[in-house]
């Protein structure tokens, strides 16, 4: 018998359970398509995203001894004339839950349905498929902390044991080049990110391990401060399927006494929840990228403001922690979890454009833009999604800034004409005395921008929008 095994956000060998079916079976066809013609223009895959993309793919190529072939355009038509031309009698593949892809995949059932060619599709992205976890009342789950304490009461019962990668039969058949894909971006800034990331199934296990080693015992407290070595980084990885949350589970086995209590390994567990909870919303509300999940936030009073986005992207703003996070973004296709939250709030609740404008950057320079976790995280910063921050919570820059980067080393790195500034200023440069201005080489609208905007002024301003809608609804 043949399998044709479809590869899309799974690429890797191990605990993937498409593949190992395909393998039980006989031999494998293992085929990717790149499909820019199923999701809406809008959410096609970003430019950083591609690079990954490229990368990962050819560490899967390697692994797969160079017989992974490559397809473009909707992977409902390529598929089953695929398997036309190998005689397949089957298609297996994990799923996915963008509404695009749910169509996709029901449009390609029929046709090989109709072909009489057997298909099968599996969870090998989740923990929990996201209609699995309901309430009480059978309803679906719109705050975080009792969806992952039920995730959490299923968790011993269910079968999240990774497997090991099968032997296969691997069948070699034509099909286009990797580079003819066009994935890697013409931009020059993706130039040096292979010194930063390493791609695929192998990279991803060795940054897991890397993390066990040195970033866990500090995972809890560590991985708020910008500048330590205390995050994951996993993001990526997890994304594109290079190791799969089950694997991750797995390997936090046994860890909680190595590293001197549950903490660390509780906190990690309920990040990994966090993108179950990111996976269940966009799966009940499929709009989740494009809409606000709260109606009365289509009221908010949103501005126009060209010149504010643009210099937010650039990292010109003048308050220093939002500007060291938007450069590193763009420098390695990466920014801290809690920056993120800091310059995405300065967008929204600073500068009062709309969240969707600062999704769409970080889905083109993101490595790890993740449609779930970066469209639940910008409407959470907004207040306009489900289990969304308070419409209050307006994060003061310099504040966060001493809080978390008090000796200004996450600043110094990527606003380096600040470098010379001492720790009590770091964070508000246009506080500082002018001769102190002056020893630091820091000429305000000049080396370094004052405040784009006054921090009081914009709260306010932003209070006062959510005010009105408030009222209206």
């Amino acid at each position: 018998m043949k399998t044709i095994v479809w590869f899309r956000q799974d690429l890797r060998l191990a605990d993937n359970p498409a593949l190992n079916w395909a393998a039980e079976r006989g031999d494998v066809v293992p085929v990717y398509v790149l499909d820019d013609d199923t999701p809406p223009p809008a959410l096609r895959m970003g430019a950083a995203s591609r690079w990954w993309l490229y990368h990962s793919l050819a560490a899967l190529n390697a692994s797969l001894g160079g017989k992974l072939v490559f397809r473009r355009g909707k992977a409902a038509d390529v598929i089953p004339a695929l398997a036309a031309e190998v005689g397949a009698d089957a298609v297996a593949f994990n799923r996915a839950y963008e509404e695009w892809n749910i169509k996709g995949d029901k449009a390609l059932k029929e046709a090989l349905g109709k072909a009489g060619v057997t298909v099968e599709s599996f969870n090998g992205a989740l923990l929990f498929e996201p209609w699995e976890i309901k309430t009480k009342m059978g309803g679906d789950y719109k705050v975080f902390t009792p969806f992952w304490a039920e995730c959490e009461r299923r968790l011993p019962t269910a079968n999240i044991q990774p497997t090991e990668a099968p032997k296969l039969n691997l069948l070699g058949v034509m099909g286009d080049s990797l580079d003819s894909l066009h994935l890697l971006p013409p931009k020059p800034w993706a130039d040096g990110w292979l010194e930063l990331w390493t791609p695929g199934e192998a990279g991803a296990e060795a940054r897991l391990d890397e993390f066990l080693a040195t970033g866990l015992s500090n995972y809890a407290n560590g991985r708020n401060v910008p500048n330590a070595e205390a995050t994951t980084r996993l993001s990526a990885h997890l994304h594109f399927g290079e190791i799969s949350p089950r694997q991750v589970f797995a390997a936090l086995a046994g860890q909680s006494l190595i590293k001197g209590g549950g903490h660390n390994v509780d906190t990690l567990k309920r990040e990994l929840g966090w993108r179950e909870f990111c996976n269940h919303l966009i799966y009940t509300f499929p709009k989740m990228a494009i809409q606000n999940w709260r109606e009365e936030f289509n009221h908010y009073p949103w501005q126009a403001d060209e010149e504010g986005y643009d210099l937010w992207q650039k990292g010109q703003t003048g308050y220093p922690l939002v500007d060291a996070g938007m450069r590193e973004l763009w420098a390695t296709g990466y920014m801290h979890n809690r920056v993120r939250m800091v310059a995405a709030s300065f967008l929204i609740k600073h500068l009062r454009i709309d969240w969707r404008n600062g999704e769409k950057w970080f889905w083109d320079t993101l490595v790890d833009a993740d449609l779930a976790n970066n469209a639940c995280g910008w409407q959470w910063v907004a207040g306009s999604g489900a289990d969304a921050a308070p419409y209050f919570r307006i994060f003061n820059p310099v504040e966060q800034g001493k809080k978390f980067d008090p000796d200004g080393a996450y600043v110094r790195k990527w606003c380096p004409e600040l470098k010379d500034l001492p720790d009590a200023f770091i964070h508000a440069p246009w506080t500082a005395p002018e001769h102190i201005l002056r020893q630091a080489g820091v000429k305000l609208g000049d080396s370094y921008p004052g405040p784009l905007v006054d921090h009081q002024q914009a709260r306010e301003a932003a209070l006062h929008g959510y005010r009105k809608i408030a009222r209206q609804h």
